[in-house]
């Protein structure tokens, strides 16, 4: 309903007088729809309040009046019209039914009008507009004749010749086309009226647009076209006869003429779901020519040329979930003589789950109810998303919690420091966003956890510290954190000190006591037995006495969790900086450093008696992921009673299976038993202790 064209105030009521008429006569509109098409030239010229409106015809005049207002608004912020987003907010926005309807009577009225203007520009803006919104708004709703007449004419006044040329042709062959018609109808008349059934039949020729449209499909020329007419049989006959005679039609048809079963469409048995009703078949008629019949009673012709729902989705016009009942509830009022009265009382509630915003061009998007400025940010495009900072919505600044209403112009407002957070799941509504989020999240997290990775390995080398990974994942879970990727990002926030983490990495390290003292490594020479501990250090020990140096009994100790020693281990003791020992084997990983760095702090060491402690080790195993494998390896540890199965990891990969089992033990010699025993099973390429 755009303002393409001035007119006078005499030439508006004359137009609103043809509006009115043609929903009357086209559609059957009667009452306060009449009357508001009426009153809107006195609206517009201000002869009239919308106050003024109402204390004289009524509330539904208003309400009329305020959904094409309402509509108008709509075209102000220049919406991509071409769109099916924009169709269904055109419904959703009318409020009430009767405005859609008068909106299409409006156009196809101003179509007519515009024959001969001279404003091109404005007659090709509005001739698109009847072909993308308004023929396909009819269309949904049923009113197939002024869908095609909207159709040919915004054809005829957009591409000129090939009207023309469609039109010349159709009237070149109208006599040969006429006869025809005339010689299959005859017959087929008779026939049915012999068998007792009342009818009559009548040819339609196929509108110019669709033929054009079936041109360009098939890419042929107009002669290439052969189905330009469909023959319809309208039967008169009381409603409980009508599938019985509809069938009975069918069954003399193609008795006389030879039928095309693939292009059979029963909706007799099965109406579609807007509510059409026809048997539909293809017949080899005359001089070898396929004809379409069209066999329906009087009543479904009426609702197929008239009703509101008769069309909808009809012919490959897509429509929304939501809308099947509706338009059934509009056909059935149909259906009665005080059904388009009984409209006065109808409400639209369509769309209720769903709105439609507008961006700042008028592309026209669909979002779930509740969904907010940062959905319509996400879904512009990921980078607006995670650097919206809030948006305009119709000029108006707002939060990008803001939620969206129907009809919203919205403008997203960015900044390149802004990033995602945590708590944005929360804000939006759509699946999609969410997982962009998400994605954006797991990024930046990805990202801030290599910068904390490296600034934390810089740290370490400036203080000539050697980092092992080991001792790190210890330490990390030490200070709590359960996730590595938790640990990083509080360095990177900076919630975590990195001297901290170093201080706890040393004391880890080292040994789990309190630093106390001076704090200076001494020699192990240094040491001297205070006999008066010895009692209270070795009421906590095992028979696994350990001997250090020259058979020194009583020292306390710690076994290192970077070898984790056993009994029988070759190992050797190294003093830590708060006069501790700690035992490592000798194959241990850190032995060469500790030796190159620190060789004065090594002591020897030595297992003294028998060995009767168990001892925690991790074997890591590797083979084919064979079905039992597992439990054959488990198997093997419970009866032992000796062993104890602490836990097991494993992982399935391409045909393989590794994983780590952690066992209590008591020795080396059980250890070696336990391993060869593992070696043994079927599918085991590898066991090795970690």
């Amino acid at each position: 309903m755009a303002d393409l064209f001035t007119f006078t105030y005499e030439e508006k009521k004359k137009m609103a007088a043809q509006t009115a008429e043609i929903l009357e006569e086209e559609i059957g509109l009667k009452g306060d729809a009449i009357q508001a098409v009426h009153l809107i030239p006195e609206i517009e010229e201000g002869h009239l309040t919308m106050e003024e409106v109402e204390r004289q015809y009524g509330g539904q005049v208003v309400r009329i009046l305020h959904g094409l207002n309402r509509i108008q608004q709509l075209y102000q912020k220049n919406p991509v019209i071409e769109s099916e987003n924009f169709r269904n907010l055109l419904l959703s926005f009318a409020e009430d039914m009767r405005v859609i309807l008068i909106m299409i009577a409006n156009r196809v009225n101003l179509m007519r009008q515009i024959r001969d203007t001279e404003n091109i520009d404005a007659k090709m803006e509005v001739s698109q507009e009847a072909a993308y919104l308004y023929a396909p708004l009819a269309h949904k709703l049923g009113l197939y004749k002024l869908k095609s007449e909207l159709e040919d004419l915004s054809l005829k006044y957009m591409e000129h010749d090939a009207y023309y040329m469609i039109r010349e042709k159709l009237n070149e062959t109208k006599a040969s086309r006429d006869a025809y018609i005339e010689a299959f109808i005859k017959p087929v008349e008779e026939k049915i009226k012999t068998a007792g059934i009342k009818c009559h039949i009548k040819g339609r020729t196929k509108s110019i647009h669709s033929i054009w449209q079936k041109m360009k499909k098939q890419k042929c020329g107009f002669e290439g076209i052969y189905d330009l007419f469909a023959i319809r049989i309208i039967i008169d006959c009381e409603e409980a006869k009508e599938k019985m005679q509809c069938w009975q039609a069918y069954s003399i048809i193609t008795d006389m003429y030879q039928p095309n079963p693939k292009r059979l469409r029963d909706w007799l048995s099965v109406p579609k779901s807007n509510g059409y009703e026809s048997l539909h078949i293809t017949v080899l008629g005359p001089e070898k020519k396929w004809v379409e019949v069209q066999i329906r009673t009087e009543r479904m012709d009426d609702i197929a040329e008239r009703g509101v729902a008769a069309h909808w989705r009809y012919k490959g016009v897509k429509g929304e979930t939501g809308l099947d009942e509706w338009l059934t509830n509009i056909r059935s009022m149909l259906e009665h003589a005080d059904g388009l009265d009984a409209m006065d009382q109808f409400k639209m509630e369509l769309y209720e789950d769903e709105v439609f915003v507008f961006t700042p061009k008028g592309d026209l998007y669909k979002f779930p109810v509740g969904a907010t400025v940062l959905d319509f940010a996400y879904h512009i495009h990921s980078k607006i998303g995670n650097q919206c900072t809030g948006g305009r919505i119709n000029g108006k600044v707002v939060s990008f919690r803001q939620q969206l209403k129907s009809g919203d112009q919205v403008e997203i407002l960015t900044s390149s420091t802004q990033k995602p957070r945590q708590e944005w799941l929360s804000v939006v509504k759509t699946s999609r966003a969410k997982s962009k989020i998400r994605l954006a999240l797991k990024e930046t997290q990805v990202k801030e956890g290599l910068f904390a990775k490296e600034m934390l390995e810089r740290k370490f080398k400036n203080r000539k510290i050697e980092q092992d990974e080991s001792t790190m994942m210890h330490t990390i879970k030490k200070m709590g954190f359960k996730e590595v990727s938790d640990f990083y990002k509080q360095i990177a926030d900076g919630i975590l000190d990195v001297n901290a983490v170093i201080e706890k990495y040393i004391e880890v390290r080292d040994g789990e006591k309190t630093i106390t003292g001076d704090n200076q490594a001494r020699s192990a020479s240094e040491f001297e037995l205070d006999d008066s501990k010895i009692a209270g250090l070795n009421t906590n020990l095992s028979d696994d006495t350990l001997v250090i140096d020259r058979n020194l009994k009583g020292l306390d100790y710690q076994l290192a969790r970077c070898c984790a020693p056993i009994y029988g281990d070759p190992i050797f003791g190294f003093v830590t900086i708060n006069g501790g020992i700690k035992i490592h084997r000798m194959d241990c990983p850190n032995a060469p450093e500790l030796r190159r760095r620190y060789g004065y702090r090594i002591v020897k060491a030595k297992w003294s008696g028998k060995g009767s402690s168990q001892y925690s080790i991790t074997l890591r195993v590797i083979g084919s992921d064979d079905i039992g494998i597992v439990n054959n390896l488990t198997s093997i540890i419970s009866k032992d009673e000796r062993l104890v199965l602490r836990s097991i990891n494993i992982d399935s990969h391409d045909g393989l299976f590794s994983g780590n089992l952690v066992v209590m033990l008591e020795d080396t010699s059980r250890l070696e038993s336990l391993l060869k025993k593992l070696r043994t099973v079927k599918g085991v390429k590898q066991v090795e202790r970690i």
